[in-house]
């Protein structure tokens, strides 16, 4: 009976959208099909059906939840209906440049910003939500897809790669709520299962390599030639790399990182300066200051790098608030060396032989997996996420670490020294995408017997 009535709705929408676009011309370019054409287009109904279930089951539990919960979910659902309008008029549309499809891609970008502004720089007790959705919006840059060599991988790779970085935060729900409120869980739950694998699915059937544009020659529109909003229009900030992204991958970087570009800064003069002002008022501090020459968001303390050195050692240093940082072509011959990172989430994609953070303050890193070892040194408030195999992880006078650790990566051999507040998380082997969590030692009782001293970790719960 429900479903009935559901389907009698949607027969009536499609009818009203059909009369509106007969009665207003030009909401529908000339020689296009109209609304009740596109309606009947199979990938377009299974798109509605997958905004029903998979989009409906998420705001079902962000309306249990309310807050800043449920307002980030309305942005989620408004990006899958702008994604809908963009699939229906890349069929009426011939392929676009990559300057023209930012343009194209407008609407979809100015939404994804709408949920960073959410999740960025808040305090709220729900900030892990706020990260999860709106870092999972990047998976709809899939539709934007124009081919080999537009910057972009395969649109199921692009859902299921966007989607390992907005878990990083996803997974921080489940642990969090996992014994406290299933409304939470739920969430999270069907967050993922939006992306992974209904949307990555929907796609290997519809659209496996990327949506379908009018032909050349047919008489229809084009891609907006006109500049695009400057939110549209951003770059990736990782220039240093040796083979740095380009076309919409580097546009949805950028908005990823929730940042803006500093275009269109005037020089700063001498009585500018705050060494020379006598009034002190209002002066911004380093940590917040951005430089044009710069193209990353840099700490004090030295300039900001992202770069391959020698063909064997990547270097990522002094970046703060980058939430973008992902290293792609990389093999296990080379290394990463993360240094003076604050506030940021570092992705590595491949294989490599050895990771290490050092000197980092609320840094999450991503992995695909480690030849020798994963070494956390000098650090503060860092998560640690493996979906390979690690044959060791070493923490060394470290103040706050989570370890994540994948199936494969079960037998690795953790080592700690004057570290505190270490923490491994492991698959539930009882249910299906839920963590345990362990607290590793960090005290210890030591006995004199025997003619030697014996160590054993001091036990804290409760027996």
């Amino acid at each position: 009976m429900g479903e009935a009535l559901i389907g009698r709705l949607e027969a009536a929408v499609s009818r009203l959208e059909a009369l509106t676009a007969g009665s207003h011309p030009s909401i529908a370019p000339r020689g296009l099909p109209d609304n009740a054409a596109a309606a009947q287009d199979p990938a377009i109904l299974a798109f509605d059906d997958l905004v029903a279930s998979a989009v409906g089951r998420v705001s079902a539990a962000a309306g249990k939840i309310g807050a800043e919960v449920a307002d980030v979910t309305r942005l989620v659902e408004k990006a899958f209906l702008v994604g809908k309008d963009l699939l229906v008029r890349t069929k009426q549309t011939q392929k676009p440049t990559v300057e023209s499809l930012a343009a194209f891609m407008g609407p979809l970008n100015e939404t994804i910003l709408e949920a960073n502004a959410l999740a960025e720089g808040t305090r709220s007790s729900h900030a892990n939500h706020l990260k999860a959705a709106a870092g999972s919006l990047a998976a709809l840059a899939w539709i934007g897809y124009t081919g080999k060599g537009c910057g972009m991988p395969l649109p199921m790779a692009q859902v299921e790669d966007s989607w390992q970085m907005a878990e990083f935060y996803s997974n921080k729900v489940l642990v969090e709520y996992k014994n406290k409120d299933p409304d939470h869980v739920e969430w999270a739950k069907a967050l993922k299962e939006l992306y992974v694998p209904n949307l990555r699915d929907y796609i290997k059937r519809f659209y496996p390599l990327g949506p379908v544009w009018q032909p050349p020659g047919c008489a229809t529109n084009k891609a907006p030639s006109a500049p695009a909003p400057p939110s549209a229009s951003l770059a990736i900030s990782t220039a240093s790399s040796s083979q740095p992204k380009s076309g919409m991958s580097a546009v949805f970087a950028e908005i990823s990182s929730g940042k803006p570009v500093t275009q269109g800064l005037k020089k700063v003069t001498d009585d500018m300066k705050s060494k020379n002002r006598t009034d002190k008022t209002g002066v911004v501090t380093a940590e917040g200051k951005e430089t044009r020459n710069a193209p990353t968001f840099g700490s004090t303390k030295g300039p900001a790098k992202f770069e391959l050195q020698m063909g064997r050692k990547w270097v990522v240093e002094h970046h703060i608030g980058n939430k973008g940082l992902v290293i792609e072509d990389c093999d296990t011959k080379q290394s990463v060396y993360a240094y003076g990172c604050k506030d940021c989430v570092l992705q590595v994609k491949g294989k490599v032989n050895n990771i290490t953070i050092d000197k980092c303050t609320k840094v999450g890193v991503l992995f695909k997996g480690v030849v020798a070892a994963c070494e956390i040194v000098n650090c503060n408030s860092v998560e640690v996420q493996c979906e390979g195999s690690v044959p060791t992880i070493s923490i060394d006078n470290t103040s706050g670490c989570q370890l994540y650790l994948s199936k494969e990566s079960l037998e690795t051999s953790i080592t700690t020294a004057k570290s505190s507040e270490i923490n491994a998380l492991v698959p539930d082997a009882n249910s299906d995408g839920d963590w345990v969590e362990h607290s590793l030692p960090q005290q210890y009782i030591h006995a004199f017997n025997d003619g030697q001293f014996t160590t054993s970790p001091v036990s804290h719960s409760g027996a």
